[in-house]
Protein backbone atom coordinates (compact mmCIF):
# COMPACT_ATOMS: atom_id res chain seq x y z
CA UNK A 1 0.00 0.00 0.00
CA UNK A 2 0.92 3.09 -0.53
CA UNK A 3 1.90 5.76 2.36
CA UNK A 4 0.50 9.45 1.95
CA UNK A 5 4.09 10.65 2.73
CA UNK A 6 5.34 9.57 -0.29
CA UNK A 7 6.17 10.94 -3.60
CA UNK A 8 5.75 9.41 -6.57
CA UNK A 9 5.85 8.80 -10.17
CA UNK A 10 4.94 7.03 -13.46
CA UNK A 11 3.79 7.33 -16.77
CA UNK A 12 0.17 6.79 -16.91
CA UNK A 13 0.03 6.67 -21.17
CA UNK A 14 1.02 3.36 -20.61
CA UNK A 15 5.03 1.48 -21.84
CA UNK A 16 6.89 1.56 -24.82
CA UNK A 17 7.05 4.18 -28.33
CA UNK A 18 4.31 6.75 -28.66
CA UNK A 19 3.41 10.18 -30.01
CA UNK A 20 3.39 11.37 -26.25
CA UNK A 21 4.27 10.32 -22.98
CA UNK A 22 2.31 11.75 -19.96
CA UNK A 23 4.20 11.31 -16.40
CA UNK A 24 2.29 12.17 -13.14
CA UNK A 25 4.05 13.20 -9.96
CA UNK A 26 2.13 13.07 -6.59
CA UNK A 27 3.33 13.92 -3.22
CA UNK A 28 4.82 16.27 -0.43
CA UNK A 29 7.88 16.80 -2.88
CA UNK A 30 6.04 16.90 -6.13
CA UNK A 31 6.68 21.12 -6.29
CA UNK A 32 10.58 20.80 -5.26
CA UNK A 33 11.15 18.35 -8.18
CA UNK A 34 9.13 20.58 -10.53
CA UNK A 35 11.21 23.24 -9.92
CA UNK A 36 14.48 21.26 -10.51
CA UNK A 37 13.08 19.53 -13.66
CA UNK A 38 11.87 23.11 -15.20
CA UNK A 39 13.26 25.99 -12.88
CA UNK A 40 10.03 28.19 -11.28
CA UNK A 41 6.82 25.94 -11.57
CA UNK A 42 3.80 27.16 -13.67
CA UNK A 43 1.08 28.82 -12.43
CA UNK A 44 -1.14 26.28 -11.17
CA UNK A 45 -3.32 24.53 -13.84
CA UNK A 46 -1.85 26.10 -16.40
CA UNK A 47 0.50 24.59 -19.45
CA UNK A 48 3.55 25.50 -19.83
CA UNK A 49 5.96 24.53 -22.50
CA UNK A 50 9.52 24.28 -20.96
CA UNK A 51 12.90 22.05 -21.55
CA UNK A 52 13.10 19.57 -18.92
CA UNK A 53 16.70 18.92 -17.60
CA UNK A 54 18.39 16.10 -15.34
CA UNK A 55 20.69 16.99 -12.00
CA UNK A 56 23.46 18.11 -14.01
CA UNK A 57 21.47 20.86 -16.13
CA UNK A 58 21.52 18.55 -19.05
CA UNK A 59 18.42 18.46 -21.70
CA UNK A 60 16.27 15.22 -21.34
CA UNK A 61 13.39 16.52 -23.44
CA UNK A 62 11.34 19.50 -23.76
CA UNK A 63 7.68 19.07 -23.54
CA UNK A 64 4.29 20.68 -21.58
CA UNK A 65 4.24 21.24 -17.51
CA UNK A 66 0.71 21.53 -15.35
CA UNK A 67 1.03 22.28 -11.71
CA UNK A 68 -1.65 20.61 -9.01
CA UNK A 69 -0.94 22.01 -5.89
CA UNK A 70 -3.62 19.99 -3.25
CA UNK A 71 -6.09 19.45 -1.95
CA UNK A 72 -7.47 20.62 -5.62
CA UNK A 73 -5.85 17.65 -7.79
CA UNK A 74 -6.84 14.57 -8.74
CA UNK A 75 -4.93 12.90 -5.51
CA UNK A 76 -5.56 15.59 -3.20
CA UNK A 77 -1.70 16.43 -2.87
CA UNK A 78 0.51 17.97 -4.98
CA UNK A 79 0.38 16.71 -7.80
CA UNK A 80 2.84 17.69 -10.94
CA UNK A 81 2.42 16.47 -14.77
CA UNK A 82 5.05 16.63 -17.41
CA UNK A 83 4.13 15.23 -21.02
CA UNK A 84 7.03 14.34 -22.91
CA UNK A 85 7.96 12.69 -26.42
CA UNK A 86 7.29 8.82 -26.17
CA UNK A 87 10.11 7.37 -26.70
CA UNK A 88 11.71 4.62 -24.85
CA UNK A 89 14.98 6.46 -24.47
CA UNK A 90 13.83 9.78 -23.18
CA UNK A 91 11.27 7.99 -20.94
CA UNK A 92 14.12 6.30 -19.28
CA UNK A 93 16.06 9.34 -18.55
CA UNK A 94 13.17 11.10 -17.12
CA UNK A 95 12.78 8.18 -14.82
CA UNK A 96 16.20 7.89 -13.93
CA UNK A 97 16.35 11.63 -13.02
CA UNK A 98 13.44 11.18 -10.71
CA UNK A 99 14.87 8.61 -9.05
CA UNK A 100 17.99 10.58 -8.23
CA UNK A 101 15.81 12.82 -6.94
CA UNK A 102 14.10 10.06 -4.46
CA UNK A 103 11.31 9.75 -5.82
CA UNK A 104 9.93 5.91 -5.72
CA UNK A 105 8.12 4.55 -8.69
CA UNK A 106 4.37 4.15 -8.39
CA UNK A 107 2.83 0.63 -7.55
CA UNK A 108 -0.81 -0.35 -9.55
CA UNK A 109 -3.47 1.81 -8.74
CA UNK A 110 -1.11 4.11 -6.17
CA UNK A 111 -2.69 7.72 -7.54
CA UNK A 112 -6.15 6.21 -6.97
CA UNK A 113 -5.09 4.66 -3.89
CA UNK A 114 -4.15 8.28 -2.68
CA UNK A 115 -7.06 9.93 -4.42
CA UNK A 116 -9.09 7.54 -2.23
CA UNK A 117 -7.00 8.11 1.14
CA UNK A 118 -7.38 11.57 1.02
CA UNK A 119 -11.03 11.34 0.51
CA UNK A 120 -11.04 12.64 -3.51
CA UNK A 121 -12.83 9.18 -4.34
CA UNK A 122 -14.96 6.65 -2.40
CA UNK A 123 -14.47 2.72 -3.29
CA UNK A 124 -17.79 2.83 -5.61
CA UNK A 125 -15.70 5.55 -7.58
CA UNK A 126 -12.25 3.83 -7.13
CA UNK A 127 -14.19 0.56 -8.53
CA UNK A 128 -16.49 2.10 -11.31
CA UNK A 129 -13.00 3.49 -12.37
CA UNK A 130 -11.47 -0.10 -12.60
CA UNK A 131 -14.17 -1.38 -14.27
CA UNK A 132 -14.11 1.75 -16.69
CA UNK A 133 -10.29 0.95 -17.59
CA UNK A 134 -11.18 -2.86 -18.30
CA UNK A 135 -14.22 -2.04 -20.34
CA UNK A 136 -14.13 -4.04 -23.97
CA UNK A 137 -17.64 -2.73 -24.80
CA UNK A 138 -19.84 0.18 -24.78
CA UNK A 139 -22.60 -1.18 -22.47
CA UNK A 140 -19.66 -2.16 -20.11
CA UNK A 141 -18.75 1.81 -20.08
CA UNK A 142 -22.13 3.03 -19.46
CA UNK A 143 -22.00 0.74 -16.36
CA UNK A 144 -18.15 1.26 -14.99
CA UNK A 145 -19.52 5.10 -15.31
CA UNK A 146 -23.10 5.17 -13.58
CA UNK A 147 -21.10 3.61 -10.89
CA UNK A 148 -17.91 5.60 -11.17
CA UNK A 149 -19.82 8.95 -11.69
CA UNK A 150 -22.50 8.69 -8.08
CA UNK A 151 -25.64 6.58 -8.95
CA UNK A 152 -24.40 3.90 -6.60
CA UNK A 153 -23.57 6.38 -3.87
CA UNK A 154 -26.66 8.54 -4.62
CA UNK A 155 -28.28 5.33 -4.02
CA UNK A 156 -27.11 4.36 -0.59
CA UNK A 157 -27.44 7.75 0.68
CA UNK A 158 -30.73 7.32 0.02
CA UNK A 159 -30.56 3.74 1.73
CA UNK A 160 -29.09 4.95 4.51
CA UNK A 161 -30.55 8.59 5.01
CA UNK A 162 -33.72 6.17 5.55
CA UNK A 163 -31.86 3.93 8.17
CA UNK A 164 -30.70 6.72 10.09
CA UNK A 165 -34.40 8.12 10.36
CA UNK A 166 -35.72 4.78 11.70
CA UNK A 167 -33.14 4.25 13.93
CA UNK A 168 -34.30 7.73 15.33
CA UNK A 169 -36.76 6.51 16.46
CA UNK A 170 -35.80 3.29 17.87
CA UNK A 171 -33.25 5.56 19.92
CA UNK A 172 -36.47 7.74 21.05
CA UNK A 173 -38.04 4.15 22.48
CA UNK A 174 -34.86 3.69 24.14
CA UNK A 175 -33.74 7.12 25.72
CA UNK A 176 -37.58 7.84 26.27
CA UNK A 177 -39.29 4.32 27.87
CA UNK A 178 -41.74 6.34 30.37
CA UNK A 179 -42.26 10.07 28.77
CA UNK A 180 -45.86 10.24 28.33
CA UNK A 181 -45.47 11.77 24.97
CA UNK A 182 -43.40 8.97 23.41
CA UNK A 183 -46.16 6.09 22.07
CA UNK A 184 -45.43 2.80 23.71
CA UNK A 185 -45.67 2.09 19.58
CA UNK A 186 -42.65 4.00 18.96
CA UNK A 187 -40.72 1.35 17.97
CA UNK A 188 -43.16 -0.33 15.60
CA UNK A 189 -43.87 2.90 13.18
CA UNK A 190 -40.22 2.37 12.21
CA UNK A 191 -41.14 -0.83 10.84
CA UNK A 192 -43.06 0.31 7.38
CA UNK A 193 -39.82 2.43 6.43
CA UNK A 194 -37.31 -0.52 7.14
CA UNK A 195 -40.09 -2.73 4.89
CA UNK A 196 -39.91 -0.32 1.68
CA UNK A 197 -35.69 -0.02 1.87
CA UNK A 198 -35.47 -3.50 2.18
CA UNK A 199 -37.26 -4.59 -1.19
CA UNK A 200 -35.38 -1.71 -3.08
CA UNK A 201 -32.08 -3.38 -1.30
CA UNK A 202 -33.46 -6.97 -2.63
CA UNK A 203 -34.48 -5.21 -6.04
CA UNK A 204 -30.95 -4.08 -6.88
CA UNK A 205 -29.87 -7.16 -5.30
CA UNK A 206 -32.09 -9.57 -7.54
CA UNK A 207 -29.99 -8.32 -10.31
CA UNK A 208 -26.53 -7.52 -9.99
CA UNK A 209 -25.27 -10.70 -11.12
CA UNK A 210 -26.35 -9.82 -14.09
CA UNK A 211 -24.25 -6.72 -13.78
CA UNK A 212 -21.31 -8.90 -13.17
CA UNK A 213 -21.68 -10.57 -15.95
CA UNK A 214 -21.37 -7.59 -17.88
CA UNK A 215 -17.46 -7.35 -16.36
CA UNK A 216 -17.04 -11.13 -16.19
CA UNK A 217 -18.13 -11.93 -19.68
CA UNK A 218 -21.23 -14.45 -20.59
CA UNK A 219 -20.14 -18.28 -21.08
CA UNK A 220 -21.69 -19.67 -24.24
CA UNK A 221 -21.17 -23.77 -24.36
CA UNK A 222 -21.98 -25.57 -27.98
CA UNK A 223 -22.69 -29.06 -27.20
CA UNK A 224 -23.84 -32.07 -28.97
CA UNK A 225 -22.95 -35.30 -30.38
CA UNK A 226 -19.99 -36.06 -32.52
CA UNK A 227 -20.21 -34.52 -35.98
CA UNK A 228 -23.44 -32.49 -35.42
CA UNK A 229 -21.59 -28.91 -36.87
CA UNK A 230 -20.21 -27.45 -33.43
CA UNK A 231 -16.64 -26.76 -34.51
CA UNK A 232 -18.45 -25.13 -37.76
CA UNK A 233 -20.83 -23.00 -35.52
CA UNK A 234 -18.30 -21.32 -33.64
CA UNK A 235 -16.24 -20.45 -36.44
CA UNK A 236 -19.34 -18.64 -37.98
CA UNK A 237 -19.71 -16.83 -34.67
CA UNK A 238 -16.13 -15.83 -34.18
CA UNK A 239 -15.95 -14.96 -38.09
CA UNK A 240 -12.75 -16.53 -38.18
CA UNK A 241 -11.46 -20.24 -39.00
CA UNK A 242 -10.80 -21.27 -34.67
CA UNK A 243 -11.79 -24.58 -34.55
CA UNK A 244 -10.56 -27.73 -36.42
CA UNK A 245 -13.73 -28.71 -38.96
CA UNK A 246 -13.31 -32.26 -40.39
CA UNK A 247 -16.15 -34.85 -41.18
CA UNK A 248 -14.36 -37.65 -39.22
CA UNK A 249 -16.45 -37.58 -35.53
CA UNK A 250 -14.57 -37.01 -32.68
CA UNK A 251 -12.01 -34.41 -34.16
CA UNK A 252 -12.37 -32.42 -30.99
CA UNK A 253 -11.30 -33.46 -28.01
CA UNK A 254 -10.92 -30.42 -26.01
CA UNK A 255 -13.13 -27.63 -25.25
CA UNK A 256 -12.07 -24.46 -27.37
CA UNK A 257 -12.58 -21.30 -26.39
CA UNK A 258 -13.05 -17.87 -28.36
CA UNK A 259 -14.21 -14.31 -27.28
CA UNK A 260 -16.10 -12.07 -28.84
CA UNK A 261 -19.22 -9.21 -28.66
CA UNK A 262 -22.25 -10.96 -28.95
CA UNK A 263 -25.18 -7.47 -27.94
CA UNK A 264 -22.69 -5.27 -26.53
CA UNK A 265 -21.88 -8.35 -24.27
CA UNK A 266 -18.23 -10.07 -23.96
CA UNK A 267 -19.20 -13.35 -24.88
CA UNK A 268 -16.97 -16.42 -24.19
CA UNK A 269 -17.88 -19.43 -26.78
CA UNK A 270 -16.97 -22.83 -26.08
CA UNK A 271 -16.71 -25.05 -28.53
CA UNK A 272 -17.05 -28.65 -26.60
CA UNK A 273 -15.81 -32.61 -28.08
CA UNK A 274 -18.95 -34.48 -29.02
CA UNK A 275 -21.36 -36.29 -26.42
CA UNK A 276 -21.91 -39.85 -27.11
CA UNK A 277 -23.04 -42.36 -24.78
CA UNK A 278 -20.39 -45.13 -25.41
CA UNK A 279 -16.78 -45.00 -26.43
CA UNK A 280 -13.60 -46.92 -26.38
CA UNK A 281 -10.95 -44.05 -26.84
CA UNK A 282 -9.28 -42.67 -23.50
CA UNK A 283 -8.65 -39.02 -24.82
CA UNK A 284 -12.27 -38.86 -26.01
CA UNK A 285 -14.07 -40.02 -23.05
CA UNK A 286 -11.60 -36.97 -21.38
CA UNK A 287 -13.10 -34.40 -24.12
CA UNK A 288 -16.53 -35.81 -23.51
CA UNK A 289 -16.39 -35.14 -19.80
CA UNK A 290 -15.09 -31.77 -20.41
CA UNK A 291 -17.81 -30.91 -22.09
CA UNK A 292 -19.95 -31.81 -19.89
CA UNK A 293 -19.00 -29.93 -17.16
CA UNK A 294 -18.73 -26.52 -19.56
CA UNK A 295 -22.12 -26.72 -20.25
CA UNK A 296 -23.00 -27.33 -16.88
CA UNK A 297 -20.58 -23.52 -15.76
CA UNK A 298 -22.13 -22.06 -19.02
CA UNK A 299 -24.99 -19.53 -18.74
CA UNK A 300 -26.03 -20.10 -22.17
CA UNK A 301 -26.21 -23.45 -23.72
CA UNK A 302 -26.51 -23.82 -27.43
CA UNK A 303 -27.49 -27.38 -28.10
CA UNK A 304 -26.73 -28.43 -31.80
CA UNK A 305 -28.30 -31.27 -33.25
CA UNK A 306 -28.20 -32.91 -36.72
CA UNK A 307 -30.68 -33.01 -38.81
CA UNK A 308 -29.87 -36.09 -40.78
CA UNK A 309 -29.55 -38.30 -37.60
CA UNK A 310 -33.29 -37.88 -36.40
CA UNK A 311 -32.73 -40.67 -33.63
CA UNK A 312 -30.40 -38.48 -31.34
CA UNK A 313 -31.35 -37.93 -28.02
CA UNK A 314 -31.00 -34.07 -26.13
CA UNK A 315 -27.07 -34.19 -25.17
CA UNK A 316 -27.51 -33.27 -22.02
CA UNK A 317 -30.90 -33.29 -19.94
CA UNK A 318 -29.61 -32.78 -16.88
CA UNK A 319 -28.14 -29.58 -17.20
CA UNK A 320 -30.52 -27.63 -19.13
CA UNK A 321 -32.51 -25.85 -17.02
CA UNK A 322 -28.95 -24.76 -15.29
CA UNK A 323 -28.88 -21.68 -18.11
CA UNK A 324 -30.64 -20.10 -20.75
CA UNK A 325 -31.14 -23.10 -23.44
CA UNK A 326 -30.97 -23.01 -27.25
CA UNK A 327 -32.05 -25.74 -28.97
CA UNK A 328 -30.72 -26.01 -32.97
CA UNK A 329 -31.01 -28.41 -35.64
CA UNK A 330 -28.03 -28.21 -37.82
CA UNK A 331 -27.92 -29.86 -41.81
CA UNK A 332 -31.82 -28.91 -42.23
CA UNK A 333 -30.35 -28.42 -45.90
CA UNK A 334 -29.99 -32.23 -46.36
CA UNK A 335 -32.92 -33.36 -43.99
CA UNK A 336 -35.71 -31.30 -43.46
CA UNK A 337 -36.82 -31.23 -39.91
CA UNK A 338 -40.06 -30.91 -38.67
CA UNK A 339 -39.25 -30.50 -34.53
CA UNK A 340 -39.68 -27.42 -32.16
CA UNK A 341 -35.98 -26.44 -32.46
CA UNK A 342 -34.44 -23.85 -34.53
CA UNK A 343 -33.75 -25.07 -37.93
CA UNK A 344 -30.49 -23.99 -39.28
CA UNK A 345 -27.80 -25.11 -42.15
CA UNK A 346 -24.83 -24.14 -41.75
CA UNK A 347 -23.75 -24.54 -45.08
CA UNK A 348 -26.44 -22.73 -46.73
CA UNK A 349 -27.04 -20.03 -43.96
CA UNK A 350 -30.49 -21.00 -43.75
CA UNK A 351 -31.80 -19.88 -40.33
CA UNK A 352 -29.14 -18.14 -39.79
CA UNK A 353 -30.40 -14.50 -38.49
CA UNK A 354 -33.32 -16.23 -36.46
CA UNK A 355 -30.57 -18.36 -34.62
CA UNK A 356 -28.37 -15.18 -34.00
CA UNK A 357 -31.50 -12.94 -32.74
CA UNK A 358 -32.27 -16.27 -30.41
CA UNK A 359 -28.50 -16.01 -29.19
CA UNK A 360 -28.23 -12.51 -28.82
CA UNK A 361 -31.83 -11.86 -26.80
CA UNK A 362 -29.95 -14.57 -24.24
CA UNK A 363 -27.32 -12.78 -23.83
CA UNK A 364 -29.09 -9.57 -23.11
CA UNK A 365 -31.34 -11.15 -20.63
CA UNK A 366 -28.26 -12.65 -18.64
CA UNK A 367 -26.29 -9.57 -18.44
CA UNK A 368 -27.75 -6.29 -17.56
CA UNK A 369 -26.41 -3.25 -16.23
CA UNK A 370 -26.31 -2.68 -12.21
CA UNK A 371 -25.68 -0.18 -9.66
CA UNK A 372 -23.75 -2.99 -7.59
CA UNK A 373 -21.64 -5.31 -10.20
CA UNK A 374 -18.98 -6.43 -8.21
CA UNK A 375 -18.75 -9.15 -6.14
CA UNK A 376 -17.60 -7.07 -2.40
CA UNK A 377 -20.67 -5.01 -3.18
CA UNK A 378 -23.21 -7.55 -3.79
CA UNK A 379 -21.85 -9.45 -0.47
CA UNK A 380 -21.83 -6.51 1.76
CA UNK A 381 -25.42 -5.48 0.02
CA UNK A 382 -26.64 -8.80 0.89
CA UNK A 383 -25.86 -8.46 4.45
CA UNK A 384 -27.58 -5.46 5.16
CA UNK A 385 -30.77 -6.99 3.98
CA UNK A 386 -30.35 -9.95 6.19
CA UNK A 387 -29.59 -7.84 8.89
CA UNK A 388 -32.75 -5.92 8.17
CA UNK A 389 -34.63 -8.91 7.36
CA UNK A 390 -33.55 -10.08 11.34
CA UNK A 391 -35.13 -6.84 12.66
CA UNK A 392 -38.07 -7.09 10.57
CA UNK A 393 -38.79 -10.74 11.87
CA UNK A 394 -38.13 -9.88 15.26
CA UNK A 395 -41.08 -7.33 15.00
CA UNK A 396 -43.32 -9.03 13.74
CA UNK A 397 -42.83 -11.38 16.62
CA UNK A 398 -43.00 -9.27 19.32
CA UNK A 399 -46.25 -6.54 20.26
CA UNK A 400 -45.96 -3.11 20.66
CA UNK A 401 -45.46 -3.01 24.31
CA UNK A 402 -42.94 -6.01 24.28
CA UNK A 403 -40.85 -4.91 21.26
CA UNK A 404 -37.06 -4.47 22.70
CA UNK A 405 -36.26 -1.35 20.70
CA UNK A 406 -32.42 -1.96 22.22
CA UNK A 407 -32.03 -5.16 20.41
CA UNK A 408 -33.42 -4.00 17.43
CA UNK A 409 -31.52 -1.19 16.86
CA UNK A 410 -28.42 -3.10 16.87
CA UNK A 411 -29.47 -5.19 13.66
CA UNK A 412 -30.21 -1.69 12.38
CA UNK A 413 -26.71 -0.50 13.10
CA UNK A 414 -25.53 -3.50 11.36
CA UNK A 415 -27.30 -2.96 8.15
CA UNK A 416 -25.62 0.77 8.50
CA UNK A 417 -22.70 -0.56 8.06
CA UNK A 418 -22.50 -2.61 5.95
CA UNK A 419 -23.25 0.39 3.91
CA UNK A 420 -20.49 2.04 5.02
CA UNK A 421 -18.23 -0.55 4.04
CA UNK A 422 -19.77 -0.32 0.98
CA UNK A 423 -18.37 3.16 0.07
CA UNK A 424 -15.25 2.74 1.93
CA UNK A 425 -15.40 4.59 5.31
CA UNK A 426 -14.78 1.47 6.55
CA UNK A 427 -12.75 -0.99 5.29
CA UNK A 428 -9.85 -3.58 5.47
CA UNK A 429 -6.35 -3.55 4.11
CA UNK A 430 -7.26 -6.59 2.42
CA UNK A 431 -10.13 -5.25 1.09
CA UNK A 432 -7.92 -2.33 -0.63
CA UNK A 433 -5.05 -4.27 -1.71
CA UNK A 434 -7.28 -6.75 -3.07
CA UNK A 435 -9.34 -3.60 -5.53
CA UNK A 436 -6.05 -1.92 -5.79
CA UNK A 437 -3.71 -4.36 -7.31
CA UNK A 438 -5.77 -4.82 -10.35
CA UNK A 439 -5.01 -1.34 -11.46
CA UNK A 440 -2.71 -0.47 -14.44
CA UNK A 441 0.83 1.24 -13.05
CA UNK A 442 0.37 5.52 -13.44
CA UNK A 443 -3.56 5.10 -12.41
Amino acid sequence: MTKSAETIFACSSGVGRSGIAVWRISGPDSGAVLDRLIGPRPAPRRAVHRTIIDPDGEPIDDGLCLWFPGPQSATGEDVAEVHLHGSIAVGDAFSRTLSQYGLIPAAPGAFTLKAFMNGRMDLLAVEGLGDLLDAETDIQRQQALSVGQGKSRTQIKKWRESLIAALGVLDAAVDFPDEEDIPADIAHRAVPLLAEVRAEMADHLATAARGQKLIDGLDLAIIGPPNAGKSSLMNRLMGEERAIVSDIAGTTRDVVTGRINIAGRVVNVLDTAGIRDHTQDTIEREGIKRSRAAAEAADIIVVLHDATENSTPSPLPAVMADGAVIEVTNKVDLHPSDSDRLALSLKTGEGWDEFLRSVEASVRHQATPSLFPRARQQLLLARAVEDIDRLLQGADQADSAMMEPELFAEDLRGALSQLDQLVGQVTTEDVLGSIFSSFCVGK
